[in-house]
């Protein structure tokens, strides 16, 4: 069986974690819920360093634990690298010698990946003689990343590997994150509670509330539902794909998405790139006629396919289909009366907001 597998259940009396996990066994899984959800306990279990009572783990079809059989493969022996918050460097060594430590850990024959690659990829070939102590939160995040994948991995777990940084150095590193999740032929189980970085990186979603998994799935399909938008609070909303189609005059780049036309503050990405964008269910307004006159230059038609609770006492969530994309937005359930907005609705949405996630 292919992906990577884990059905567990650990009962710590006040907390019971019981999970069935099935991620696919390429690109960057997301495993997201407020503190507390079980989140780190779930990467614990993959690699080993929890044994959960009557577990089964399974990656790529080896089996790493199965509790019915007698078999428990140890985290030494997991083909497993972990990233933690902090990134723990040896301060003795230089950065070329942090590196050169993963290496150690694998035999020639059998390596993944090689230092200068992998210290080109994460952009630190021209910090290799520095010590530690001399690198930026985000170097030194790099490096550890860096000294992991040198390990050869065939998982990479990632614990909120960006909490301890500020938010410039947050967006130093995001950039670096996403060049792994589409140079490497590598699963990665990420773990945030930053719907942000859950946004930008995930292409699969899995959400956990009080210790078991509430959806899971593609992460475009996954925010657009309606039932769970709610537990994003303010930052519900939806992700959508799109081309860069070219660029206006006055400072705006159009792009192209499988509902039309999105307009957005002019970007350096030729035309044909492929981007992600954000859109928040807060801004998004609707009408039952095209506005004229308004500074809004995203409005798209739109037909109504859902409308449900919106989290916060008087407010409700409406889903809309714009050509084979989904759209949310948050408005008032005064609003939804007065509008007469029900499923199938015909309308025009106002897009007030759209963030480019690159």
């Amino acid at each position: 069986m292919s992906g990577i597998q884990a059905r567990f259940r650990i009962d710590r009396g006040a907390f019971v974690l019981d999970v069935d996990l099935d991620f696919p066994e390429r690109g960057v899984t997301a495993l997201f819920g407020h503190s507390g959800s079980g989140k780190t306990t779930c990467l614990r279990v993959l690699a080993g360093l929890e044994r959960a009572p009557g577990a089964r783990v399974t990656v790529g079809g080896e089996t790493w634990q199965d509790e019915a059989r007698g078999v428990f493969v140890p985290t030494h022996r997991r083909a497993v690298g972990y990233v933690f918050q902090e990134a723990s460097l040896f301060p003795h060594l230089s950065v070329r010698g942090n590196l050169e430590f993963g290496l150690t850990r694998i035999a020639p024959g059998e390596r993944r990946f090689e230092l200068a690659p992998v210290a080109e990829l994460l952009g630190i070939a021209h910090l290799l003689e520095q010590r530690p102590a001399h690198l930026s939160g985000g170097e030194r995040q790099r490096v550890a990343i860096a000294r992991t994948l040198l390990a050869s991995p065939r998982l990479l777990l990632m614990d909120e590997p960006l909490a301890s940084l500020d938010l410039k150095r947050k967006l130093e590193i995001l950039p670096y994150l996403e060049r792994m999740h589409d140079e490497l032929a590598l699963p990665i189980v990420y773990v945030s509670h930053s719907p942000d970085e859950v946004a930008r990186l995930a292409d699969h979603l899995v959400l956990l509330e009080g210790g078991r998994v509430a959806a899971s799935g593609p992460l475009v399909e996954t925010l657009a539902r309606i039932d769970l938008a709610p537990g994003f609070d303010e930052d519900a909303g939806v992700v959508i794909d799109a081309v860069v189609d070219g660029h206006e005059p006055h400072g705006l780049t159009r792009l192209r998405f499988g509902g039309g036309m999105l307009y957005v503050s002019q970007r350096r990405e030729a035309p044909g790139s492929r981007v992600r964008c954000r859109i928040h269910a807060r801004d998004v307004s609707l009408t039952l006629e095209r506005a004229r006159g308004t500074s809004i230059v995203n409005i798209l038609p739109v037909v109504v396919s859902e409308v449900g609770a919106g989290g916060a006492e008087g407010q409700v969530l409406v889903r809309m289909q714009v050509g084979d994309s989904a759209l949310l937005a948050r408005i008032t359930e005064h609003s939804r009366r007065e509008l007469g907005i029900a499923p199938g609705s015909r309308l025009w949405a106002q897009v007030k907001g759209v963030a480019l996630l690159a």
